[in-house]
């Protein structure tokens, strides 16, 4: 069957001014002549030459590993041997210290392979139970050790300086705004250390005006702001899925990366059948997730859906009454997870991804009124302590000259920021801006100076993941 479709290779085709060259190409490869004889030489010398063609190819096969051999020359590198050699260090055998990571997204007891000296692979922990599991960010974080665009020193305005420069100028600046009478503020990761903590505190007496501000990228803030409202500690709920029979979840993903993770190996535990029976998991959410595809019952629901699914649960198990109106699937749905929980009473869980500090309370409040075994209100998680409200506060306090002082650890709020213009004018009209980092990043390069980080495994320190867990 016969079409009068035509078919273009490019724009130029259909481009006025073109149809010559295309004509061309249509006909050669090329549309201009390629200039064989410039880079062939003289063609009457190249017919009378007597090197044969298997000479010719010795020639240039020989050039070719000539020149190959001399650009793969590797630097000298001399092997020096110990004086004396510690007795723990074997060339050739690998050596496995244990530590921890805590660098603001991740939170884990880890077990560090290393050849003389040298990590280079990162394995979990078995012997830290739960807090030792690892995951791709984590397995990866070894290379940042290595990372050659690292800083090696501090920087003023871009420019190296001593590190005795460093501490003499910061040290001058802080007193100018302490007679100021403007505050200094400490804009930091969460630090799950009690020595750092105590670090913070010495400063905090030093120096006058001081305030410490908690920063997560990744802000569990409104589930921190729900628990400390009920049990006046700030921190996130301890769950332990391997005691639950019943587990119920609105918008969380914790076989995902929901609070940190390192909640699947709990979860498989329980989901082993033992006589005939193993947990039973019910997810409402709105997207599919990890959590929902493991599920034996998921309900799709729209996020607004969310939290009135919520309430009606709590006031089914409480005995209240909740005034909303849900669709008649979803309100079935609910109603045979209020059965199930009902009946596994202790044994049930409930939780929730819903960034809404009454959504969080209501949780909270249903696995204190069913005695959950698998939340222990007594243990704390630390690892996200950020405060929103106050990095928002801290916004105006900036752009309103209120704030003489900023030093940063551990975040990069330039790029996490969704204001981040702001913080920048803010970070403009402060007498110190310091930023303590790896790397010159989006946040270091707007700062008046950067101090070199090191890395985790190239310092010391302690990690309270959990409260009453040291690591």
């Amino acid at each position: 069957m016969s079409s009068n479709k035509k078919y273009w290779k490019n724009v130029e085709e259909l481009s006025p001014g073109h149809e010559a060259a295309v004509t061309s190409l249509k006909h050669k490869e090329f549309i201009q002549e390629i200039p064989v004889d410039e880079f062939l030489g003289d063609k009457d010398t190249l017919e009378s030459s007597s090197t044969t063609r298997r000479d010719f190819l010795k020639y240039v096969g020989f050039s070719t590993a000539a020149a190959s051999l001399a650009a793969c020359e590797g630097p000298v590198i001399k092997s020096i041997p110990y004086v004396v050699q510690p007795e723990q260090i074997i060339p050739g055998v690998a050596n496995y210290y244990a530590t921890a990571i805590a660098n603001g997204y991740d939170f884990a007891s880890l077990l560090i392979k290393t050849r003389e000296g040298r990590p280079i692979k990162i394995e979990c922990n078995s012997l830290a139970g739960e807090n030792g599991t690892t995951n791709a960010r984590v397995q990866a974080s070894v290379l940042d050790l290595y990372d050659n665009q690292r800083l090696s020193g501090p920087l003023k305005d871009g420019e190296r300086i001593s590190w005795d420069a460093f501490y003499k100028e910061m040290g001058q600046k802080l007193e100018a705004v302490q007679d100021q009478n403007k505050a200094i503020v400490l804009l930091t990761q969460t630090f799950a250390s009690p020595t750092t903590s105590k670090l913070i505190s010495d400063f905090k007496k030093k120096y006058k005006n001081v305030e410490h501000i908690v920063y997560d990228a990744i802000s569990e803030s409104v589930a921190a702001d729900a628990y400390q409202a009920k049990y006046g500690r700030r921190g996130l709920a301890n769950y332990d899925f391997s005691k639950a029979k019943t587990i119920v979840s609105f918008g969380a993903d914790f076989l995902g990366d929901w609070q940190g993770g390192g909640f699947d190996s709990a979860y498989a535990k329980a989901r082993v059948p033992k006589n005939g029976a193993m947990s039973r998991h019910i997810q409402f959410e709105s997207n599919m997730s990890l959590s929902g595809a493991n599920a034996d019952l998921r309900i799709p629901l729209k996020p607004s859906q969310q939290k009135l699914a919520l309430a009606r649960l709590y006031g089914k198990l409480s005995g209240t009454s909740v005034n909303v109106t849900l669709p008649a699937a979803i309100e079935a749905a609910v109603d045979a997870a209020a059965k199930e929980v009902s009946k596994a009473g202790a044994n049930a869980v409930v939780l929730t991804g819903i960034q809404d500090l009454n959504a969080q309370g209501l949780v909270l409040e249903i696995n204190a009124l069913i005695k959950s075994n698998s939340f222990d209100p007594e243990t704390l998680v630390l690892t996200r302590q950020g405060d929103d409200k106050a990095v928002s506060k801290l916004l105006k306090d900036m752009n309103s000259g209120n704030v003489g002082a900023v030093i940063m650890a551990g975040v990069n709020p330039v790029y996490t920021l969704p204001n981040a213009s702001a913080f920048v004018e803010g970070l403009k009209k402060t007498v110190l801006s310091v930023c303590f980092s790896m790397k010159n990043d989006e946040t270091a390069s707007k700062t008046q100076y950067v101090g070199a980080a090191p890395h985790y495994l190239e310092s010391w320190g302690d990690l309270e993941a959990k409260s009453s867990a040291l690591n």
